[in-house]
């Protein structure tokens, strides 16, 4: 490295990271699809958006997705997961919000434990595979076949 690159770099560094992030931020957050010994599938219902969904939520400053994922399945669905899951696929969600992306996880090495009461559950409940409720969103319909039936996983959420 150049004496001036070596000078300059530690000072402008800091700007040129502020600018990326402005300009490239993302977002992160995780969905659990989590099998119990039956094969069926936890879903929730949230209280703010229509339809099932596989549990999660987003990744906060400071947290792994490691973290991430086993706070959220044991918050919404009551999955306290023993070994760390299978990381599945990471997909773009731009429809929902720019920059955001979700990493889908396999969950099958868990414990049930109580989900943590809040105002966010609106009804969990576990569902075979072939007889998924009605209002199962589109994307989670397409998660699940993507991981249980060989579908090529799409690399938009939504698709």
């Amino acid at each position: 490295m150049s004496g001036w690159r070596a000078r300059l770099e530690p000072r402008i560094r800091p700007l040129v990271q502020a600018y990326w992030r402005l300009s490239r931020g993302l977002t992160l957050g995780v969905r659990g699809l989590a099998l119990d010994e039956a094969g069926r599938i936890a879903l929730v219902r949230h209280t703010y958006i229509a339809g099932w969904h596989l549990p999660g939520g987003g990744v906060e400053r400071g947290e792994t997705v490691w973290q991430a994922i086993a706070k959220e399945m044991r918050e919404e669905a009551g999955v306290a997961i023993a070994a760390r899951p299978h990381l599945f696929h990471v997909y773009t969600n731009e429809r929902k919000f720019r920059g955001d992306h979700i990493a889908l996880f396999i969950v099958r090495d868990w414990t049930q434990c109580d989900p943590e009461p809040g105002q966010e559950i609106a009804e969990t409940g576990w569902f075979a595979p072939d007889a998924l409720p009605d209002g199962t969103s589109p994307a989670t319909r397409a998660r699940i076949a993507e991981a249980l039936h060989g579908a090529p996983p799409a690399d938009d959420w939504s698709r």
